[in-house]
């Protein structure tokens, strides 16, 4: 095993994850800062209020990208279990923890689509299918993602998936729901917006 391999290739996930690809898009496309409107949070939902619905899609799509491709290396390269969980877990916290935004980073909730999306494939539909059922039902995104997340241990264990996975969905579960704290005071009190029949609002 080539373990300065791996460990770069760990350090680099960190470094992807920690693109702020919302900031960069609605700058880039608006001229706008997200950290300056909204919930002033990075992620797909903020910048699409701040930018428009081409800014919050190009990031969520960005989001859920750059999730995919260090899972998917990993992959293919035939790397053990342990290091695959290693890379995904890296991937997330440079998202969440950025190191070029003074470890200020988003929600996680596109970020954590992507780096299960390959690598737990059928927890990941399942956890797709529940928030936009969710979604549909309570029209509150936060709402939506708080749930796919906080089920996202049990979509693995009971579709077969390893503890190495197990515990990383365990910890994005367990940070996901802490980044949308203020969400859930929100929710508690009435106050969070919403999508559809409500007023535009969410997560991300």
């Amino acid at each position: 095993m080539n373990y300065p391999f791996i460990f770069g290739a760990v350090v680099a996930a960190y470094l992807l994850g920690s693109v702020p690809f919302g900031l960069l898009l609605t700058k880039l496309l608006s001229d706008r800062d997200p950290r300056e409107h909204g919930s002033g949070n990075i992620g797909a939902t903020n910048a699409m209020r701040t930018g428009g619905k081409l800014v919050g899609a190009l990031t969520l799509l960005a989001d859920i990208t750059k999730g995919v491709i260090p899972v998917l290396l990993a992959l293919l390269a035939g790397l053990p279990e342990t290091w695959i969980a290693a890379i995904a877990a890296a991937t997330f916290l440079g998202h969440i923890f950025p190191l070029y935004l003074g470890f200020k980073g988003g929600k996680g909730v596109a970020t954590m689509l992507g780096v299960m999306l390959l690598w737990q494939p059928v927890a990941a539909g399942i956890g797709i299918l529940v928030w936009l059922i969710a979604l549909k039902t309570s029209h509150y995104v936060s709402l939506s993602s708080i749930l796919a997340a906080v089920l996202l241990p049990l979509l693995i264990v009971s579709t077969g998936g390893s503890v190495p996975a197990l515990l990383v969905g365990v910890m994005i579960a367990a940070l996901v729901t802490w980044k949308h704290a203020d969400n859930i005071k929100r929710l508690m009190d009435g106050t969070e917006p919403a999508t559809g029949k409500k007023r535009a609002g969410g997560s991300s």
